[in-house]
């Protein structure tokens, strides 16, 4: 998923630079992890994150790996762009690869197989492709555990997103949808009528519009970073509070931000919705900390703006252990 302030990338070539890069970038949170067998790292306090790419923005695989490592994760979620289309629901070509240039199925899956007890891969397709819901099964039946990222120029009670939704019950995994206004999953003010509609089904929302509506102040939805106080009781607020199938991601500089623009609101939100918030970095970063890594940031907010370990652990870890059945 693109986020115009986010950064992140790609993995381990040679084994000579995978044992320094093991050796140099796991020093986290002023405590070093333990790095078991092919790359597990046996933390005592493990991190999923539920939102990264593959290719991200030219990122490496082996840049991936370390970033990932840097910043303490332990277990990360792929999650793939559907195959490169000139239709207009990837804009003729423009939204292809997510916008950043990520790689789709196979090559998630592959990243997965290599490092087992590090990487799950998701599975996706552009809704409106003839064989997207084959596409997707395919990789379901071969173990994702989420469908996703779904980011592209669609109305989100499109005839295509819906029969994406019906999989997703079929093979009761969450679904994990881009919100911004006219531009991805168009139609936000009418998601509560999917949930309604498919209430075995788990959704998972990210991105500007989605962030951008916790506070009932926000009123110009073409406003993708509102600033200044928060006030509770937005669309998004209301969504977590009134229907259980929803979650929130707060993957990328739309989560941080969130977070971070009312410290106030922010450890209020956390606890009232601390069952359904989950921890992803969705971050094209190198080096996995530092200013422009919004990964290892939003580690940071969490942990700040959390009240109690508890609540702490399951944004960070136990939420997502759970809904993707990790």
């Amino acid at each position: 998923m693109k986020n115009n302030k986010s950064t992140c990338e790609k993995g381990l070539t040679s084994f000579s630079r995978r044992n320094f890069l093991i050796g140099s970038g796991l020093l986290f949170a002023g405590s070093v992890l333990k790095v078991n067998g092919a790359g597990l790292l046996d933390d005592p306090e493990p991190i999923i994150d539920i939102h990264q790419h593959t290719d991200f923005s030219g990122r490496t695989q082996e840049q991936l790996i370390a970033h990932q490592r840097k910043m303490g994760i332990t277990t990360t979620v792929l999650l793939p762009a559907g195959r490169p289309l000139n239709y207009g629901s990837t804009y003729y070509g423009v939204a292809n690869g997510l916008q950043v240039k990520a790689t789709g199925n196979e090559v998630c899956y592959k990243l997965a197989q290599q490092y087992p007890k590090e990487y799950r891969f998701g599975a996706n397709e552009v809704p409106d492709f003839p064989g997207a819901i084959q596409e997707i099964e395919k990789y379901l039946k071969l173990g994702a555990p989420v469908i996703g990222e779904l980011k592209f120029g669609v109305e989100c009670d499109s005839p295509g997103m819906q029969k994406i939704y019906q999989l997703a019950q079929a093979y009761d995994v969450p679904v994990l949808m881009h919100w911004q206004y006219n531009m991805f999953n168009r139609g936000f003010e009418r998601f509560y009528k999917m949930l309604e509609k498919y209430p075995k089904v788990n959704f998972l929302a990210h991105s500007q519009t989605w962030w951008a509506n916790i506070g009932k102040e926000h009123k110009d939805e073409n406003v993708l970073y509102p600033k200044g106080k928060v006030v509770a009781g937005g669309l998004t607020d209301q969504l977590l509070r009134n229907y259980s199938n929803v979650y929130g991601d707060l993957s990328g500089f739309s989560g941080l931000y969130a977070m971070t623009r009312d410290e106030d609101h922010a450890r209020g939100f956390l606890e009232r919705h601390q069952d359904k918030l989950l921890y992803g970095s969705d971050c094209s970063d190198i080096f996995g900390s530092g200013e422009g890594c919004t990964g290892a940031q939003a580690i940071a907010a969490i942990r700040r703006f959390s009240a109690t370990k508890e609540i702490e652990r399951k944004i960070l870890f136990s939420n997502a252990k759970k809904l993707l059945r990790l």
